[in-house]
């Protein structure tokens, strides 16, 4: 039997470098898949949309949500655009967050931006009001508190309270420096946003580091 195809679904970006970054990931999905047709659409912003790529893909189809948390775009969006669409042979596969898998990929990032021991972490997340959102980011704020040695806080960039930069400022007297892993698949302006948070260091985003495409490999063989 002919393995079902992988759709790459990421939130859509008209950020060069963003782009890029999803991109350098679908390509290298496809190397981890030999012989599984891999495709890369778009929830919004920007083409090809999950429609669009589904119309080429006649036969079983398993969709893996890039992103790092059960928000709307997860539970209602794709649910919604599958069933206008009208295809029973399409499954979705549960986004790549919250991972301890991603938790790896993000202290690497880290360690790559120059932290050191005996710095305070601050989550930082693009954050939203979704309740279901909120709780896989809570989660992930756990897994990293217990690789780090202390009480991770959360700090969001653009949906909801605190916000990055009060969290930095409160968080500044447990040490000398606080350094911020970046909680973004992708670069864009919520990742250019974080260099006027008052960090020491700021986290690149996870974007296509091995464990990233090792989780979408997993999401998609548990869901195919």
């Amino acid at each position: 039997m002919t393995a079902p195809a992988l759709v790459l679904l990421a939130h859509g970006t008209d950020d060069a470098a963003g782009w890029a970054t999803i991109s350098r990931l679908h390509a290298a999905v496809g190397r981890a898949l030999p012989g599984v047709d891999v495709r890369l659409g778009y929830a919004g912003v920007v083409g090809p949309s999950l429609a669009d790529v589904l119309a080429e893909l006649p036969g079983r189809v398993v969709v893996v949500p890039a992103f790092l948390a059960s928000g709307f775009h997860v539970r209602v969006d794709v649910p919604e655009q599958l069933a206008a669409i009208g295809r029973d042979d399409v499954v979705v596969a549960q986004p790549l967050g919250p991972d301890p898998e991603l938790i790896s990929a993000l202290l690497d990032r880290l360690a790559e931006a120059g932290s050191r021991p005996g710095d305070t972490v601050v989550l930082a997340a693009a954050g939203s009001t979704d309740p279901t959102a909120q709780e896989d980011l809570r989660t992930a704020a756990a897994l990293l508190t217990a690789r780090v040695g202390h009480e991770v806080p959360v700090g969001y960039i653009a949906g909801g309270e605190p916000r990055v930069a009060s969290v930095v400022a409160s968080t500044a007297a447990r040490g000398p420096r606080v350094v911020l892993a970046t909680w973004l698949l992708a670069p864009g302006a919520f990742h250019r946003w974080l260099a006027d948070a008052g960090a020491s260091v700021v986290a690149e985003p996870l974007g296509d580091h091995p464990d990233v495409v090792g989780v979408v490999v997993e999401r998609y063989r548990a869901a195919a």
